[in-house]
């Protein structure tokens, strides 16, 4: 690779820049999980639910959901293996992908709750294509077909296909931030 004069002192005067404006942001700690949490919680992020169905319907909150693919149609979202959607994940050929309001905190907090009953009253639900459980009310949703399961540390990210969906639903989007759920603001 060829590297024009100009642009390696753009490049150098850039990067002596950002050090000094780390530095005036305060001192580098080393990697740790604590790190990488603290940093997250400053990072805004649309609220998802992934559901699947095992011999009986599993399902979390999610802040990893990522669009991969157009062409086809691909997304991806991290699932801890530790979690107790996990047995089921690892397993199914299908997931449910569901994008929540800012009227739906309370369905958030449900899926993000360990031991909760996540399929029991008040959450409303119905069998959906390929058998996934589809939630009611979301702002829109997803089934697609499970494409890989990638190790990464304890988590596995998964990347599946969409096969069908409904982006209709009404109302505007809830996001998490500093460890809560939130609207946005106008």
């Amino acid at each position: 690779m060829t590297v024009s004069p100009d642009l390696a002192t753009s490049h150098a005067a850039g990067t002596a820049r950002a050090a000094g404006a780390s530095r005036a942001a305060g001192a580098s700690r080393p990697a740790t999980p604590d790190l990488l949490r603290s940093v997250f919680r400053r990072h805004a992020a649309g609220v998802a639910v992934i559901t699947a169905q095992g011999e009986r319907p599993v399902g979390f909150t999610a802040t990893s959901l990522t669009s991969v693919s157009a062409e086809p149609p691909m997304i991806s979202f991290g699932v801890g293996t530790s979690s107790s959607s996990w047995p089921v994940l690892a397993e199914a050929d299908h997931v449910g992908v569901h994008i929540l309001g800012e009227h739906q905190r309370d369905l958030a907090a449900t899926f993000a709750r360990s031991g909760a009953d996540r399929f029991g009253a008040p959450t409303r639900w119905r069998a959906g294509p390929e058998g996934v459980p589809v939630l009611d009310g979301v702002l829109a949703w997803l089934v697609c077909r499970v494409v890989a399961r990638v190790p990464a540390g304890d988590h596995r990210l998964m990347v599946a296909e969409v096969v069908a969906g409904d982006p209709d639903g009404a109302g505007r989007p809830l996001l998490y931030h500093e460890g809560r759920f939130n609207a946005l603001r106008d």
